[in-house]
């Protein structure tokens, strides 16, 4: 087995700290006893995660995201298996266009999506509703979830479909017992990408949100514009170990290779 070179290795580290080193000064800041941002720190204060508790609309606005963000992706989720499912294993007419379709929303760009939302909901009556945000987020995810299900469903072999059904499984059975746990990487991955990008959209949500149904990011934004203080980063670290936290609790309980890339090692 080759070794990588000096060269290689420099660059390796040269990317993971270009990478990790916006996550760290974002932490450092966050722990800072000083009321404005500054970096290196003076000492050592859990004084604006304190702060966090006497800003209610902040613990709203993350209930909200989570919400949101969980509901679009399912929905987005459910809408995608059987659109892959076709797109993957028939041809018919207008195949290319549909799909075209379903992806475009990644070619729009969300200023351009925000304000043709925030339009068309204030003429049906949907304007600043939690429903509106949901609606939207669909949208805007679904290509997500389309990407990595279709992925994950060019690659199932339908013989084994064909013998399940040869053996007196119906239609449902063999998608719950055979279609569904073949595919099931690309859907956990499908719904864990569309949870991020829901979670993180701001560029759209900010036109079509209200004071009753912010997010967490469309928050921290009105936030900054008022306010130098740490408060958002220690808001975005308290972020970054909650993520880090899920992260190993699945990894302990099912496996992180398991729960994205299938039982089957390679």
């Amino acid at each position: 087995m080759s070794r990588n070179g000096p060269l290689a290795l420099a660059f390796h580290a040269i990317f993971v700290v270009f990478i990790l080193a916006p996550i760290v000064v974002v932490c450092a800041v966050a722990f800072t006893p000083e009321s404005y941002l500054s970096l290196p720190t003076k000492g050592f204060s859990l004084r604006w995660f304190k702060a966090i508790w006497n800003y209610p609309e902040f613990l709203r606005a993350f209930r909200d995201s989570l919400w949101l963000a969980a509901l679009s992706s399912t929905i987005a989720i459910g809408l995608a298996v059987p659109a892959a499912l076709a797109i993957a294993r028939y041809r018919f007419l207008g195949r290319e266009a549909i799909t075209a379709l379903f992806l475009s929303p990644l070619m729009i760009p969300h200023v351009v999506l925000g304000i043709a939302f925030l339009r068309f909901f204030s003429q049906i009556g949907l304007s600043g509703s939690f429903l509106g945000l949901i609606l939207s987020h669909i949208i805007v995810v679904l290509p997500f979830a389309l990407r990595l299900v279709l992925a994950a469903s060019y690659g199932i072999d339908q013989r084994i479909e064909h013998a399940a059904i040869s053996l007196g499984a119906n239609s449902f059975v063999t998608f719950r017992r055979v279609t569904l746990p073949l595919i099931m990487p690309g859907v956990v991955s499908g719904w864990v990408l569309a949870f991020i990008n829901s979670f993180d959209e701001v560029t759209m949500t900010v036109f079509i949100a209200s004071p009753s149904t912010t997010t967490l990011p469309v928050r921290l934004f009105l936030y900054i514009q008022d306010n130098i203080d740490p408060l958002v980063s220690s808001v975005s670290a308290s972020l970054i170990l909650m993520t880090a936290v899920v992260m190993i609790v699945l990894d302990r309980l099912f496996g992180l290779d398991r729960l994205f890339l299938g039982s089957a090692k390679s």
